[in-house]
């Protein structure tokens, strides 16, 4: 996949006018791309197509204009799966802010345990460098972004149909898997050269 460019983003006015439609679109394409671990955490893998909506609706929301899709797409691009790789944001989704206080607070480093496994073998994920997501106490974001390296065996691996497919995350607070669906492993496949 490549990268997002100035020439992607669509004028504001042109989008306002087809937002409620991409939208749409986009949310198609996301279905097959969401997998919930455990209770509380979902991982959302993005695309092309995933981060092209954020960037258009971080300036539509912001207002920013022209002139925000730079940092916008500084932010995005590295989100955008490489071929050789699949990106995921990952969110801790806990409605009562009290008790999503106390689960981030013992939640630190859940982005370093992050994990895929395919046919038996093991791809630790690697957090996005951007920022650290866990405080110096100990606490977790409830938004981390990682990536799975896959290797050329890997990626055969992952690409032949009813592969079986786990996600997991590893935290001693937090040890989850989930199979990834038939549809959604398809979807992701598309993702990989």
């Amino acid at each position: 996949m490549t990268s997002l460019t100035l020439s992607d983003i669509l004028p504001m006015d042109e989008y306002a006018r087809t937002r409620r439609e991409w939208k749409r679109k986009i949310a198609a394409i996301k279905r097959d791309r969401r997998v919930d671990v455990g209770p509380h955490v979902t991982f959302y893998f993005e695309s092309r197509d995933t981060m092209w909506l954020q960037v258009q609706e971080m300036i539509y929301i912001e207002k920013g204009g022209m002139a925000q899709a730079k940092d916008e797409l500084e932010a995005y691009n590295p989100l955008i799966p490489n071929g050789a790789e699949l990106v995921a944001t990952f969110m801790v989704e806990i409605d009562d802010p009290i008790r999503r206080k106390t689960a981030l607070d013992s939640m630190g480093g859940i982005e370093e345990t992050a994990f895929l496994r395919i046919a038996g073998e093991t791809i630790k994920a690697v957090p996005e460098a951007d920022q650290d997501r866990t405080t110096a106490e100990g606490k977790a974001s409830s938004v981390q972004f990682v990536h799975f390296p896959l290797t050329p065996a890997q990626i055969a691996r992952f690409r032949t149909p009813g592969a079986e497919v786990v996600l997991g995350l590893g935290h001693p607070n937090y040890g989850h898997m989930a199979v990834l669906p038939e549809a959604v492993r398809a979807e992701l496949a598309r993702d990989l050269d």
